[in-house]
């Protein structure tokens, strides 16, 4: 291979990175401007949920079948779509005037970005083939899906402090028009016979439907109650329609999601401990973000500048080091180190107090989670998509992006729920409103510390592990992803 054709590669994904991070970044960002949102648009505290929902909807419901789609009908084509549409949403979102005009907008971006979102990771295994380059580029991947949280934390409050909240949208067009431009030069284009497949509509609309149906119980869960008819009733359709789905796909001749691949266990155990940690992730970025705003006091901007650190160190590991861990270690001990130090840095934000400080009580768990994570999305990662065939790429992709989706919102759902229902305890013992606060994080942080940890337990204990990866290998030859896992 020339040396041409590996720097295009590697720009290549750059760019695939860059269209990624716009939509991680758009769960978290939208969160510190909420306040502003609410006051310019009049929301009021209930409605103001569906600018986050909205979008979690769309996202977490379509990224099955974004998957499926690109695989059917190419992943370069997909991912442009996505894109273009996602870019297009947020030029609306940025002008919105009316309550309506941004919700609406953002479903849309959700749409796009599930369908960037569910490809983008298959595209990067094609451009990588060779264990060493892959694992380094999957630990680059890897930093956009583990630190796109906290980005959006950072760049949330960077440009609510300093501008308005319509740039956090804004900000979107121009790189997405660079990310559309870039990757219609620099990614491979689709091969025919990726046409060659016949979408499963029934599958589709099913599976949709019932992804869709579950993130709107869980998103509501709190406000509603998760013992009240809606909730249960919403859950069980949801679940009706995930046997429904099953049915259809064990029996069509070209399914949506083809059964045996959940045979396979790493596609199974990765996307098990992907849940897992996208719960203990999400109590990282919202619980910690909410203990610095309202229990110490930080601005948006302050509370961004404390994600700092840990985005430096997730940044270092990944570039490189979370790489030479993967091929001397292989996927199995990195992740499980990983893990276990992103949940003893959740652990340590259980001794927080109310008049904490940064420097004591905040940076010693920011940098704990920061490596943790580091070590950990490279080989999560590469154990869902290791065992899987090119033709089914699309579909591992869709699979570990809807576990890592429906596990943050059914995580931080819970989460908060648990916070809450502490914090309402402690003031009825009569505790100050800062105390009840900060007692509630407190439970909420050990549970997802226990999330980190039985996702370190479960994934460095039945994960397959492979053969150990020479380091010898002749350049340019290609391997299977399963040689470093």
């Amino acid at each position: 291979m020339t040396i041409a054709d590996t720097r295009t590669r590697w720009l290549a994904l750059y760019v695939l990175c860059l269209g990624s991070l716009m939509i991680v970044l758009d769960v978290t960002i939208v969160n510190v401007a909420l306040p502003s949102i609410r006051q310019d648009l009049g929301f009021s505290e209930t409605s103001l949920a569906w600018v986050v929902n909205a979008y979690l909807l769309t996202y977490g419901g379509f990224l099955l079948l974004g998957g499926r789609l690109g695989d059917l009908y190419g992943h370069r084509r997909l991912f442009l779509a996505g894109i273009a549409l996602f870019t297009l949403a947020s030029l609306v979102c940025g002008l919105s005037t009316t309550q309506w005009m941004l919700i609406s907008a953002r479903t849309v971006q959700g749409l796009g970005g599930a369908v960037a979102s569910a490809v983008s990771l298959s595209l990067m295994m094609t451009l990588f083939t060779e264990p060493a380059e892959r694992a380094k580029a999957m630990g680059i991947f890897g930093f956009v899906a583990a630190g796109g949280g906290s980005i959006g934390v950072l760049l949330g409050g960077v440009l609510t402090d300093l501008i308005n909240w319509h740039w956090i949208f804004l900000v979107n067009f121009p790189i997405g028009i660079l990310v559309t431009v870039l990757s219609l030069r620099l990614l491979p284009g689709d091969r025919g016979a990726a046409m060659t497949g016949r979408l499963d509509v029934g599958g589709a609309v099913t599976v949709t439907a019932a992804l869709m149906i579950a993130v709107y119980a869980i998103v509501n869960g709190n406000q509603n109650g998760w013992t009240s008819l809606e909730t249960l009733g919403l859950l069980g359709v949801a679940v009706a329609l995930l046997a429904l789905f099953l049915v259809i796909e064990s029996r069509v001749r070209s399914p949506l999601v083809p059964l045996g691949l959940f045979k396979l266990r790493n596609i199974r155990v990765s996307n098990i401990v992907g849940v897992l940690w996208a719960a203990a992730m999400f109590a990282w970025f919202f619980l910690s973000a909410l203990y610095l705003q309202l229990v110490l006091g930080y601005s948006p901007l302050q509370v961004g500048l404390a994600f700092l650190p840990a985005n430096l160190i997730m940044g270092a590991f990944s570039i490189g080091l979370s790489a030479k861990l993967v091929m001397r270690y292989g996927i199995r001990k990195p992740l499980a180190v990983g893990l276990s130090l992103a949940s003893a840095g959740l652990a340590l934000f259980v001794r927080a107090p109310v008049d904490g400080t940064f420097i004591v009580d905040v940076l010693p768990s920011m940098i704990l989670l920061g490596v943790g994570a580091g070590m950990a999305f490279n080989p999560v990662l590469l154990a869902a998509m290791s065992d899987v065939e090119p033709k089914d790429a699309g579909l591992a992709s869709g699979l570990v992006n809807t576990s890592f989706m429906m596990g943050g919102a059914l995580g931080l759902a819970v989460l908060a729920s648990i916070a809450a229902s502490r914090s309402h305890t402690l003031r009825l013992d009569g505790a100050s409103e800062l105390s009840a606060l900060t007692g509630g994080y407190h439970v909420a942080f050990l549970v997802g510390a226990a999330f980190a940890a039985a996702a370190a337990v479960i994934g460095g204990t039945r994960l397959r592990p492979a053969e150990q990866p020479s380091h010898e290998h002749e350049p340019g030859r290609s391997a299977p992803a399963a040689e470093v896992s």
